[in-house]
């Protein structure tokens, strides 16, 4: 039985109201998730917080859910879009800084600057990060899939093979033309 095939008979059990089949799912994919969300969100427990949102987000939506693509597909756009939604939501919060260290002796802001990354960098992290995003969004499903899989989450050709249940000439190929695209 394939992967995609135990997550098809998964979902349709919470679909049925079996929530134990949910915490299976939950169990099968959390630690890619977290490790997903955390190239967005860099600190640890910020990157726990998302990916507890992403699946809760992804619990609540479930009966809608028509298997047009991969579960683990559907649950990677949640995870990215609620890691996203964080993003914006920490740029809006204002920074908190402890100006003093543990001898009460005041530290110059300038010296924390060092340590942390500038907003320019962080801008133009984000921007790169937004076209990538946005140039893989306008791909077809399959080559999206294809391409996600084996570029960010570090899949191998015969692991995308059985995700996406087709040959791994056709996984090949699908990565390229999404290269190229």
């Amino acid at each position: 039985m394939g992967d995609s095939n135990t997550d098809n008979e998964l979902v349709q059990r919470v679909q049925k109201g079996d929530k134990s089949a949910f915490d299976l799912l939950v169990l099968k994919y959390q630690h890619r998730i977290v490790k997903l969300v955390s190239q967005y969100v860099r600190e640890p427990a910020d990157a726990l917080d998302v990916t507890q949102e992403a699946f809760f987000k992804a619990y609540r939506a479930l009966p809608k859910f028509r298997g047009d693509s991969a579960f683990y597909t559907w649950l990677y756009r949640i995870a990215i879009n609620t890691a996203k939604n964080q993003l914006v939501y920490m740029s809006r919060r204002p920074m908190e800084v402890d100006l003093e260290n543990e001898n009460g002796e005041r530290i110059e802001l300038q010296e924390m600057q060092k340590t942390i990354d500038t907003p320019e960098r962080l801008l133009l992290t984000n921007e790169i990060r937004e076209t990538i995003i946005d140039a893989i969004d306008k791909l077809p499903v399959d080559l999206r899939a294809a391409i996600t899989l084996r570029e960010v989450e570090g899949m191998s050709y015969v692991e995308i093979a059985a995700a996406m249940d087709c040959p791994i000439g056709t996984v090949r190929s699908r990565i390229f033309r999404a290269r190229e695209a």
